[in-house]
């Protein structure tokens, strides 16, 4: 069906096309605002979130000296005074999604579909006092920009953000929508959500898990799905807490979504002590993982959480496969489902990921909405439908309850504490946001189990400990960080022709380190493998560091050799970028901490011209490459005395 056929076939009302509610769907008249809620109760819900203790921001630290977004943002203009209006013959809702010209356009149909199936079993009940609801259906990402151009069938672009508070202000100003039902992207409906803020209109949402648009403190949004952080805490608890993982990879879409998604899973894995060891990204369209997935498999991650979609997460799944990679993966609410299962085949056995509901449970709420939802749309709902579907029923009972008074029903909608709805019993905070707990879905034999997974830390029943054990027992370290060191899965660059080889010796006294007896006497003994380009430290960091790239990439040195601490931080960083080892004389461990592949610490005793002949016999192992040098150096292997641990701190044994 062509995209405006299909968009006149959805946008009817009931009692257009006969839709008639199945035997035992309640049935629940309209009260058209007879008795409208007051303002919402200034209740105080904490912490924020539902947020555990252990995955606080410092909680390890110190206790906050306030706490945000505990109680109710209310309104408190004058909207609630405006008079109903007499002559309407529709209670309009704009419909705000991406149903055209979109990557994302599937879900909005399924979106738009489970709001509209709500609006047509509201209509076969009566309406608004016999007023049939109509959705206003305004399409997300409608590159106006580019309309005169390209016409009707011009390109879209999302990061053109014009487009999207022109659609609501028509919804507002010209529709005269009582309210706004949308979108899935987040930076629309952030968008959106300012508009309302200047026009006073409630704006319900069942898509977008962005943790920072509720976070706005903008009295007019309501939201029924868990967003980014009840996700991201879960998935932290299954992996670090109950599974005892360590070392957890991030390989993530290069969206809003995806950018917005994985700071929480960030910020949570390195308060439970286990920051992520690698983050890469792909674009939308891709599929071809194999790069991303062999750094991740370079960085010996024993587990990778994907923050995408189900056709992308089963593609990527059958290539980690294929690679021969064996960690354990998890997702985000949008990787898993029948078309992952569909995909990847054998390849998703064990994958796990959160997911808002249970859609195997047997009530009959479910069964029947299921029903209903199949026989008009011929397919299946899945999340972003089944939400849609519970969201608006939502939106509308607060319209009935309130009357047509935008301010009046956000009153209602903030008054909803608890809503059972098709998918599940939901849980709404002060900031009128769903923050039920997740189910954890998982695909064994082929199928998807689901189980109910709250964010919190289940306490261990197997050791009873006193209060004051428990004060003076040490604390775990608060992250364990560079343990297994750094590893190297870039590309090999080829050998330097240039001979001898060109070696930096940087930091305070350079030149006289190079000029020394003992240091000719090295290079003299080594055959003059290396050649020695001194910089001192002593002038400007910025000449200093011109210097130093000028010798990396201009004099195509192999290695650095850095004096004293400050020189060799500088020089780590460099190292970043030219992917040169550096031998470092310092104390200082923190060096080595960090995962960088190319640095590595001398011991306590080293000079420089110790140090030069470390790297001399490294070289004559390795030949001039900066990479092989590297492989040398991190072997383990006894060069002059030396050896180097797989995190660059030298062995002691």
């Amino acid at each position: 069906m062509k995209s405006k056929q299909w968009f006149r076939a959805v946008a009817g009302i009931a009692a257009a096309v006969g839709v008639v509610c199945a035997s035992g769907q309640e049935s629940k008249v309209c009260e058209c605002g007879a008795h409208p809620p007051g303002p919402p109760r200034d209740r105080v819900v904490a912490p924020y979130a539902g947020e555990p203790g252990d995955l606080s921001p410092y909680a390890r630290f110190a206790a906050p000296y306030d706490l945000n977004y505990i109680h109710p943002n209310i309104y408190s203009g004058a909207g609630r005074d405006l008079p109903e209006p007499k002559d309407l013959t529709e209670v309009r809702i704009g419909f705000f999604g991406p149903f055209e010209h979109s990557p994302e356009a599937i879900f909005g149909k399924r979106m738009l579909n489970g709001a509209q199936l709500s609006v047509e079993e509201a209509n076969v009940r009566g309406g608004y006092g016999g007023k049939p609801f109509r959705l206003m259906l305004h399409n997300d990402y409608d590159n106006w920009q580019a309309g005169s151009v390209y016409g009707a069938d011009r390109s879209t672009d999302p990061a053109i953000w014009g487009s999207a508070s022109n659609e609501v202000v028509k919804m507002v100003y010209d529709d005269q929508d009582w309210a706004i039902f949308g979108s899935i992207s987040s930076e629309s409906t952030h968008i959106a959500l300012r508009v309302a803020l200047r026009a006073e209109i409630p704006i319900v949402n069942s898509a977008s898990t962005d943790p920072t648009i509720p976070e706005t403190y903008i009295p007019w949004y309501f939201t029924d799905l868990q967003d980014d952080r009840v996700q991201s805490y879960t998935l932290a608890r299954r992996i670090y807490t109950e599974l005892g993982l360590k070392r957890v990879a991030i390989l993530r879409i290069n969206s809003r979504y995806g950018r917005f998604g994985v700071p929480k899973f960030r910020d949570a894995s390195r308060r439970l002590g286990h920051p992520p060891v690698i983050e890469q990204k792909f674009l939308p369209g891709d599929t071809d993982f194999t790069r991303q997935l062999k750094a991740i498999q370079g960085s010996r991650a024993d587990a990778v959480v994907l923050w995408a979609d189900e056709i992308p997460a089963a593609l990527i799944l059958k290539q980690m496969r294929a690679l021969g990679m064996k960690q354990r993966v998890f997702g985000s609410y949008r990787t898993i489902g029948p078309e992952l299962l569909a995909e990847a085949g054998p390849a998703a056995e064990g994958f796990e990921a959160v997911f808002p509901y249970d859609p195997t449970r047997g009530d009959p709420g479910w069964i029947g909405f299921n029903r209903r939802y199949e026989a008009r749309f011929h397919e299946p709902p899945e999340q972003f439908a089944a939400l849609a579907y519970d969201a608006m029923n939502a939106l509308l009972d607060s319209i009935c309850k309130a009357g047509l008074n935008r301010a009046r029903i956000h009153d209602a909608l903030a008054n909803i504490e608890t809503w059972n709805g098709v998918t599940g019993q939901m849980v709404f905070d002060p900031n009128q946001k769903n923050v039920a707990p997740m189910y954890l879905a998982a695909v064994h034999e082929g199928a998807i189990r689901y189980r109910l997974y709250p964010m919190e830390k289940i306490p261990s029943t197997d050791v009873k400990t006193s209060a004051h054990a428990e004060e003076i027992a040490p604390r775990e370290p608060y992250a364990h960080v560079g343990e297994d060191g750094g590893g190297l899965p870039g590309p090999a660059r080829s050998d330097f022709s240039e001979k001898p080889l060109r070696v930096v010796l940087f930091g305070r006294g350079a030149m006289l380190a190079s000029r020394s007896v003992e240091m000719q006497r090295v290079l003299a003994s080594a055959g003059s493998i290396l050649q020695l380009l001194p910089i001192s430290s002593d002038q400007n960091w910025g000449a200093a560091s011109t210097e130093l790239v000028h010798a990396l990439f201009d004099e195509h040195a192999v290695a650095i050799v850095a004096l004293d601490r400050d020189a060799s931080h500088l020089a780590e960083q460099l190292a970043l970028k030219a992917f040169v080892p550096v031998l470092a004389i310092s104390t200082d461990r923190t060096l080595t901490s960090t995962n960088v592949p190319w640095i590595f610490r001398m011991p306590v005793s080293a000079t420089p011209s110790s140090a030069i002949a470390v790297l001399c016999e490294a070289a004559s192992r390795s030949g001039g490459s900066p990479e092989r040098l590297r492989t040398v150096l991190a072997s383990g292997s006894d060069l002059q005395g030396v050896r180097f641990g797989l995190s660059g701190e030298p062995r002691t044994e």
